[in-house]
């Protein structure tokens, strides 16, 4: 075994405890800034759906008042259609006297053929 020089020995054992240390320090300052990477990336993802989220809203709007907008319309048309129907009909006097006489006319003929 060789005779070490007790001062290099320390001087040795002080450079690789400054390594550690500095690969420590090395290592804390990767891990904040990979954590402050992920916030960022979380928040842009957050951002992104919050943007996808409110686009989405906004064409569900969209097609709900245009539903709306149609279906009223539809109502509309089946209202004026119940409407149209809801009046009483009134036949023409002429129709009504040329049905007395059809009328008349068949009563007449089944009548004289039964006697």
């Amino acid at each position: 075994m060789a005779n070490v020089d007790p001062s290099s020995e320390s001087e040795i054992v002080e450079r690789a405890i400054a390594r550690v240390l500095e690969a420590e320090r090395s290592a804390r300052e990767a891990i904040a800034g990979a954590r402050r990477d992920a916030v960022a990336m979380d928040e842009r993802a957050r951002a992104a759906a919050r943007a996808v989220a409110e686009r989405t809203e906004r064409r569900v709007a969209r097609v709900r008042e245009r539903f709306e907008q149609r279906i009223a319309a539809e109502v509309a048309a089946l209202d004026a259609i119940a409407a149209a129907l809801d009046r009483r009909f009134e036949p023409d006097p002429q129709d009504v006297a040329a049905l007395e006489q059809a009328v008349a006319w068949l009563a007449a003929q089944l009548t004289e053929g039964s006697a």
